[in-house]
């Protein structure tokens, strides 16, 4: 019997022919797996910095244009970049400032200990011949004054409670005795008979939607506590027993015409109001909360017939969405918010 020969050498050619082949197809998958998961990562540390530093800055532009932070040298965006990636670096590629249409938008880019900046490191990608990605995440943010948007709660207060009030503690009555006699609530130096700043709520809503541009928002009697609302005033109960801030935006008017459900309010601006108690029909809980003295320090106990709300109007750069934004106004709050 004749034994047949095995070509061994030709056929060990073959193997490591076929398993480098293979071996490209697997770098090639480490790279999609390992490598693009990277990118992915670092570009969503990237985006939290943009949006952090644009943020941030917008703020200090809107409290204050003077602020060293209010520039495209701000210290404030490159602390913010870093903070917000896991390793503490990044990059601010760049800072685009317009103070006259208030907006800012950076651009935070990768940033390696001792490499150059815009680039990440790859791993398996770098067999193939590919050492490096560029990564970067841009934010925009405009800010300004609310022109059209909610109000959380139905009520419209007099510009002179507002203008040069900030901090100052006061009862915004929305029925019974005028507890501001000195404020004029109209043209005619008086309160609006048979209601003090409530407003018409939208379907289904606790709230409103006010439109500044439209300049009116439709009265209601505030007698009775607004319906739709238990749930929206149980969670600001919530919030204070917790020891948390509750902040509204609220709708200012400067001109008044009608009486009762029929008054028409001139809207300007909104402002911010740090609340502290309130009282709306029967007294108990939603509608009533910290309105006695004892509850509240100021003593601005909201007596029968009142229906009331307690607080202070702030100084306030919010970050509340559902807001179109203007020109600044010096009488109301400022927004900020992520545009791009």
């Amino acid at each position: 019997m004749r034994r047949l020969k095995l070509r061994q050498g030709k056929e060990r050619g073959g193997i490591s022919v076929i398993v480098a082949l293979l071996m490209v197809v697997l770098l090639g998958f480490g790279a999609i797996a390992v490598d693009v998961g990277m990118l992915y990562a670092e570009k969503a540390q990237l985006q939290n910095g943009a949006d952090a530093a644009a943020l941030a800055v917008a703020q200090r532009c809107a409290r204050n244009q003077a602020d060293p932070n209010c520039a495209t040298t701000s210290a404030i965006a490159a602390t913010m970049v870093n903070g917000n990636a896991l390793d503490g670096r990044s990059n601010v590629r760049s800072l685009a400032l317009d103070l006259p249409n208030r907006t800012v938008k950076v651009t935070a880019s990768a940033q390696e200990q001792g490499e150059e900046p815009n680039k990440v490191s790859l791993f398996f990608a770098n067999a193939l011949g590919i050492s490096s990605a560029e990564v970067n995440a841009t934010s925009s943010v405009h800010w300004g004054s609310p022109v059209k948007g909610p109000t959380p709660f139905p009520i419209t207060v007099s510009i002179c409670q507002v203008r040069g009030q900030a901090g100052v503690m006061q009862l915004l009555q929305l029925h019974g005795n005028n507890a501001n006699p000195d404020c004029l609530y109209g043209p005619s130096g008086a309160a609006v008979q048979g209601g003090f700043g409530g407003l018409k709520q939208g379907t289904g809503i606790c709230g409103a939607i006010i439109d500044i541009a439209a300049s009116t928002a439709g009265g209601d009697t505030g007698n009775n506590p607004p319906p739709n609302c238990e749930a929206t005033l149980n969670s600001w109960a919530a919030d204070m027993n917790a020891g948390k801030n509750v902040i509204l935006l609220l709708p200012i008017f400067n001109a008044v015409n009608g009486t009762g459900s029929n008054a028409v309010y001139g809207l300007k601006t909104f402002a911010a109001f740090s609340v502290v108690g309130w009282k709306f029909g029967t007294p108990g809980l939603p509608y009533t909360f910290r309105n006695r003295s004892t509850d509240n320090t100021s003593g601005l106990e909201c007596r029968e017939p009142c229906r009331g709300i307690i607080g202070t109007f702030v100084e306030y750069v919010s970050l509340a969405d559902g807001y179109t934004l203007g020109a600044i106004d010096p009488d109301g709050v400022t927004v900020v918010e992520v545009t791009g």
